[in-house]
């Protein structure tokens, strides 16, 4: 390829921060809306479920956390890593939803409505304040419990800001990460279940993604356990909540109120309930942040074959030390590495250096050799039985 011209090309699907796209370096990368032939896409809310994805494509990111609007099965089997930005939009998120937490423990919404629709002037006004203000008093965070659904990035600064305000907190999450159980705070007590979680709060707040076990996880059952008077704090994915269930705790005033981030018809227009349109990454800093964050891992994959923060792949990292290296999905399925070692010692190729991860059903291939692979032992390796996607990066970019 001439060195004049991008050795890539990146589709962006939605617009993307401009200081995540300046991590690829103009004279190595084409970037845009209109790329055709893209070795990579990048995309935020764009649904891509339905969309022809190019033979061309390598690798897709989402410059955000959740990946619902990703066909990562389908991907999955083309050997395609999908990449997000775990944790990049975190404070953005808590901020909103101890904010959330505020707005329904003080009313704060419904006394806004009150105050922009009353129409009496001077000292009326002002009695009119003061006899209104009665019908939406609050209670405040101190002393209460909020359960925090999910210790990921999100879910643990939730919970560490809340002991900061003098809540009580408890947690759910049967996977947490020992990184995420190190920057929790040993104020916060873990519970074994999520009935447990729900009849000891007064707030729950929900931070998982939408997936099979968390499909309709806040139901009627697990709302009947909470103490009278809490609310739902949904900034998670509107799917994990039975809006019916929701309704009726609201209307039997079981459920004081209920703060999400995903409007659906049957919500919006409930006086105790606040739907917002999808703000909880909406800040300048978090777009910055998932922009980079993904921005930074694509060029890494795209260049020298590492993985991070893949939904679908395992982390797989070798530093490029000059060798030519070639980079392997396959099906995570016996002597994979042996068949592919034959055939580059056929080649008489030493390997320089080796790395072999999986993650459930797939497995991810690094592989430093001492001289460059001719298209003949490429061709080889990908007719061996179970491999998805083989690619030669040849020597570092300089």
């Amino acid at each position: 390829m001439a060195k004049n011209r991008p050795q890539f090309k990146v589709r962006t699907l939605n617009e993307i921060a401009a200081e995540g796209l300046q991590r690829f370096p103009g004279d190595h990368y084409d970037v845009g809306p209109d790329i055709i032939d893209a070795d990579a896409i990048i995309v935020r809310s764009f649904d891509m479920h339905n969309m022809e994805i190019p033979e061309s494509v390598v690798a897709v990111g989402r410059a955000g956390t959740g990946i619902n609007n990703i066909p990562v099965e389908v991907l999955s089997q083309r050997g395609i890593p999908v990449f997000n930005a775990p944790g990049a939009n975190a404070n953005a998120v808590k901020e909103l939803a101890v904010a959330g937490m505020l707005i329904a423990a003080r009313n704060i919404c419904n006394a806004r409505d009150y105050v922009k629709d009353l129409t009496e002037k001077g000292g009326e006004l002002a009695n009119a304040v003061e006899m209104g203000k009665k019908q939406f008093l609050g209670f405040e965070l101190p002393g209460k419990t909020l359960g925090v659904v999910g210790l990921g990035a999100v879910g643990v600064e939730i919970a560490n800001v809340a002991l900061s305000l003098g809540m009580h907190v408890v947690g759910y999450d049967p996977g947490i990460t020992i990184k995420r159980a190190w920057q929790l705070s040993s104020g916060v007590e873990q519970v074994e279940s999520l009935d447990l979680l729900f009849k000891l709060s007064n707030f729950v707040s929900t931070h998982v993604p939408l997936i099979k076990e968390t499909t309709g996880m806040i139901n009627a059952d697990r709302l009947a356990l909470m103490p009278k008077g809490g609310a739902i704090i949904n900034f998670a994915r509107g799917g994990i909540a039975d809006n019916a269930a929701i309704l009726d705790a609201l209307d039997a005033g079981r459920l004081r109120a209920y703060v999400t981030d995903f409007p659906a018809p049957e919500l919006i227009s409930h006086p105790r309930i606040v739907a917002l349109p999808h703000l909880g990454a909406s800040t300048f800093e978090a777009e910055e942040n998932c922009a980079i964050m993904v921005a930074e891992n694509i060029k890494d994959y795209l260049e020298n074959g590492n993985i991070r923060f893949s939904v679908n792949f395992p982390e797989a990292f070798i530093p490029r030390l000059g060798a030519y290296r070639i980079a392997i999905a396959n099906a995570n399925v016996p002597n994979m590495v042996g068949q592919i070692s034959t055939s580059l010692a056929k080649a008489n190729l030493n390997i320089e250096d080796l790395l072999n991860k999986s993650y459930g059903d797939l497995a991810y291939t690094i592989i430093d050799v001492d001289g460059p692979i001719s298209d003949d032992i490429i061709d080889e390796i990908q007719a061996i039985d179970g491999i998805l996607a083989l690619r030669n990066l040849g020597e570092p970019i300089s």
